[in-house]
């Protein structure tokens, strides 16, 4: 198993979403290269500890590739929004792509340029190795799961989007 961070807005509709897609094996929602050691969803949410809320994927790469995971992330957001996914506003909620294996770098920025040249705004996700994470609190693990009717600002269509992809014919 191999595993990527995704920061995509809030963390209970991206770990919603990326949990649809065949292959990924694991989900844990978490906060992500911040300052502050142990944070809890009450700190991050004030905006003052770096963290952005972030969904660690682990994922089987005989079933999916590291590319075409990110280029599923990447339908799930806006990459020309700063610190702002849907109604969700602040640091928190910005977009990035953190890995732990310096040669997945290259395959996140193939990705990353591809999506680029489709925009006429620059993107504003972050690209970066993976300083530290914390796992949330439990009530935030697989939240749309507990509570199905919860905020997501992911469209279900999208959802539904991620189910289909990535599937053998």
């Amino acid at each position: 198993m191999k595993e990527i961070y995704f920061a995509g807005g809030c963390f209970w509709g991206t770990q919603h979403y990326l949990k649809q897609i065949r292959g990924v094996v694991g989900t844990e929602t978490g906060y992500a290269n911040g300052e502050t050691e142990n944070p809890t969803y009450k700190q991050v949410y004030t905006d003052t500890t770096g963290y952005a809320e972030t969904v660690k994927v682990l994922y089987d790469p005989a079933v999916i590739s590291l590319q075409q995971l990110v280029e599923l992330y990447f339908h799930s957001i806006d990459p020309t929004l700063l610190n702002r996914q849907g109604g969700d506003v602040g640091t928190r909620y910005r977009t990035g792509i953190y890995y732990t294996l310096p040669e997945d770098r290259a395959v996140v920025q193939a990705v990353y340029d591809k999506v680029a040249a489709e925009y006429e705004m620059p993107l504003v996700v972050e690209l970066q190795p993976l300083r530290n994470f914390y796992p949330a609190e439990e009530y935030h693990q697989d939240y749309l799961d507990k509570n199905p009717e919860g905020y997501c600002h992911i469209p279900l269509a999208l959802m539904e989007f991620a189910r289909k992809a990535n599937r053998e014919e």
